[in-house]
């Protein structure tokens, strides 16, 4: 896509505003500048603004200093506080020769500075040469404008990409267990309705700006990516699991680490999206009170993401049948997790859970699994 204007714009004559209240000026002006330029004029400020603000547009103008009322400065002054016209180029005409007044003009956004008497040659010269300037200026614009556009729209590309490839690479552990349905889906949701209604508690407000947010709302969908590393004949077992098949079902979490420790491998690098889901994976079955796993971390040593994360998949598992159990009511589930404030979970948290846990209710209801795994909600 080409950002240079086409022939018939660069083929118009260029509009020259010359704003003079000297009769003699203003015909010496227009008769040096007509062959090759329009030209329009005003005998003093306010009539320059008017022009200006009602069109034809001026492409450079011509002002004089020195005029009764609104004198040139202030004319420039306003001309460079608007937004619409602070792009035109500015030549102030001037019987001063003194070099603060040269200083005055310059600081106000004056593009040149022409002593009269006027010398024909260098009037056409510096005009000739800021318009070319104000051209190339435009074009840049544009081009920068359209570059602007194409980043924009290849940002947009690449987040539904990664959109795309998250939800993927979550269904992956999803299907290993075609009891869990929209699981990921909810949990996203609880995720990010917890966090915003922490953002204005005072251990949370710095971390959970709303980018961080959005990330959680992103990476809580590979909190269990994990699971594909475990065998079918744990993760599907119909019934308790002995001491040394939960051992091996607890290395979904280091099982998720890794996976994502690879990918930030490959990369060279690591990402805030990445580190996140990492931690996500890998904590969110710590407890408040140290007896979780992996690392056995306890209080605010585990990750935020991971106190937010063990909260909603902890509430899901308990509303939702799995081949193990059947499903708690949303009242009973409040009551079990009720049990967990400063055991499995973050007081805090747990108790902002407990706010809006009808918003739960509601997320749950919307994103129900058609197989009716959840019930009496």
């Amino acid at each position: 896509m080409s950002v240079i204007p086409q022939g018939s714009e660069l083929a118009r004559k260029e509009v020259i505003l010359i704003v003079d209240d000297t009769p003699a000026n203003v015909t010496l002006l227009t008769g040096l500048l007509k062959d090759k330029y329009r030209t329009i004029v005003a005998t003093n400020g306010l009539r320059a603004l008017e022009i200006i603000r009602t069109g034809p547009r001026p492409d450079l103008i011509l002002l004089d200093v020195v005029m009764p009322g609104l004198d040139g400065y202030q004319t420039c002054e306003r001309l460079k506080s608007d937004p619409e016209t602070t792009d035109i180029p500015v030549i102030f005409l001037t019987s001063r020769d003194e070099v603060d007044d040269e200083e005055v003009g310059f600081n106000l956004g004056a593009v040149d500075y022409i002593a009269k008497p006027i010398a024909p040659l260098i009037v056409l010269a510096r005009i000739s040469t800021h318009l070319a300037l104000s051209r190339v200026r435009g074009l840049l614009k544009d081009q920068n404008q359209y570059l602007e556009h194409l980043v924009e729209e290849r940002t947009r590309e690449l987040m539904q990409t990664q959109d795309a490839i998250l939800i993927a690479m979550a269904s992956l552990a999803e299907t290993r267990d075609n009891e869990t349905g929209n699981h990921i889906r909810r949990t996203q949701h609880y995720v990010a309705q917890l966090a915003m209604a922490l953002q204005s508690h005072e251990r949370f407000s710095d971390f959970l700006t709303n980018d961080v947010v959005t990330l959680l709302y992103k990476t809580a969908a590979l909190h269990d990516i994990g699971k594909v590393g475990v065998p079918d004949s744990i993760l599907l077992k119909p019934g308790k699991l002995t001491p040394e098949e939960f051992e091996v079902m607890k290395q979904h979490t280091i099982y998720g680490r890794d996976a994502i420790l690879a990918v930030e491998a490959n990369l060279g690098s690591s990402t805030r999206f990445l580190s996140m889901a990492r931690e996500i994976a890998y904590s969110h079955q710590e407890k408040w009170d140290g007896s979780g796993y992996p690392q056995g971390l306890s209080g605010d040593n585990i990750p935020i993401a991971g106190r937010l994360m063990a909260v909603a998949d902890v509430y899901d598992a308990l509303i939702s049948v799995r081949h193990y159990k059947r499903a708690y009511s949303h009242t009973e589930t409040i009551e079990v997790m009720k049990k967990g404030r400063g055991s499995h979970f973050d007081p805090d948290i747990l108790d902002a859970f407990l706010g809006i846990e009808d918003e739960f209710r509601v997320i749950a209801e919307r994103f129900c699994d058609e197989s009716d795994t959840m019930l009496n909600l």
